[in-house]
């Protein structure tokens, strides 16, 4: 029999673990498995998952430790699209696949983006509290500010699936774009509606800058202090990716300091957001809970895709969605390369 951990926050235990896998157990019927959920400490999961075949994350961290703790894994499999909370390196030195779920919220992720572009350039959030509190002549002053939408550019820091799907929603609004990424050749970023263009250039130029960078040693704090000093002083910086590629504190001086105009920020280096953190008190700033991949396909769309990877590499397959840059196997060394930067391999 095979069998396949599952990782659950301590706060919601299973009293019936398995009974709650249906979407998961639908790729799995041919699968000779058993389900074993774990709510411990990281040395009780190293002596509970060591002859585990897969694990199956949900929300736990999962460390070089732990890791190096399995015997048996021949994959991990994670239910969402970022992967910054698995040590994926160790897992590659250990020849064990990481799998995410890259093409599976991109619509919803793609329309939250849009969300926070609009509802930013058009002051939704002070529009409505003008009329709430009585200021109805405020409302037109403030626009009249405004440049319309048509004519003005959207850059992309990374240019991967969810990137060329706001694309495609910005396109109708008359929006010039230009993106930034070093993983994709120019005719894949240009066929896509963009123009390949350098990250100054995407800085210097944009009048909105959406931010898709996956969360990576590489790109911690990719964008700082010296790069909110390249952006137009009128710019839009939007950020449904992952917080930590950002240096929160520079881009807070920049907002309060009119170094950029306003934000739509869906991701925080803290996530829940610290009560303290500047940013909930500036009414230039759109904000929302990490959710933007959020809607009612969200369970079962992703349940469905843990399984067939699931059942994939326990039938001795090769999975669909490997963010390992390489790992080793049985008959040789397995590559993936790279495809965009929004969500590293296999984006």
């Amino acid at each position: 029999m095979s069998k396949f951990l599952v990782i659950a926050p301590v706060s919601v235990p299973s009293k019936t673990p398995g009974t709650h896998y249906s979407y998961e157990m639908e790729a799995l019927r041919s699968v000779d498995v058993e389900i074993v959920e774990c709510h411990k400490t990281e040395e009780e999961f190293i002596e509970a998952a060591r002859q585990a075949d897969a694990i199956y994350v949900q929300g736990a961290r999962i460390t070089r430790r732990m890791i190096e703790g399995l015997d048996r894994c021949r994959l991990i499999a994670l239910g969402s699209v970022g992967v910054d909370y698995v040590d994926v390196v160790a897992a590659t030195e250990r020849g064990i696949p990481v799998t995410n779920c890259p093409d599976t919220f991109i619509e919803e992720v793609a329309d939250h983006a849009m969300m926070l572009l609009l509802a930013a350039h058009r002051r939704a959030l002070e529009q409505d509290r003008m009329v709430r509190e009585g200021r109805w002549a405020d409302g037109r002053p403030q626009l009249l500010r405004i440049p319309r939408l048509m004519g003005q550019t959207l850059g992309f820091i990374a240019f991967g699936r969810v990137a060329r799907a706001v694309a495609r929603r910005a396109r109708p609004f008359g929006l010039r774009m230009m993106a930034y990424d070093p993983f994709l050749d120019e005719l894949t970023i240009s066929g896509a509606g963009a123009e390949p263009a350098s990250l100054i250039e995407v800085l210097r130029s944009s009048d909105f800058i959406s931010v898709h960078l996956p969360a990576t040693p590489e790109t911690k704090g990719m964008l700082n202090e010296q790069h909110f000093r390249q952006m137009k002083s009128t710019a839009i910086l939007i950020n449904t990716a992952r917080g930590a590629t950002i240096v929160e504190s520079a881009l807070i001086e920049a907002l309060q300091k009119s170094g950029i105009a306003a934000a739509g920020l869906d991701v925080f280096e803290v996530e829940p957001i610290n009560a303290s953190n500047p940013l909930l008190r500036m009414s230039n700033v759109i904000l929302s809970p990490h959710n933007a991949s959020a809607s009612a396909r969200f369970d079962p769309a992703r349940k469905h895709r843990v399984g067939e990877e699931l059942a994939l590499v326990l039938t001795g397959r090769w999975p669909m969605s490997c963010v390992n840059p390489t790992v080793l196997s049985g008959s040789g060394l397995k590559r993936w390369q790279p495809i965009s930067m929004e969500h590293g391999p296999n984006a």
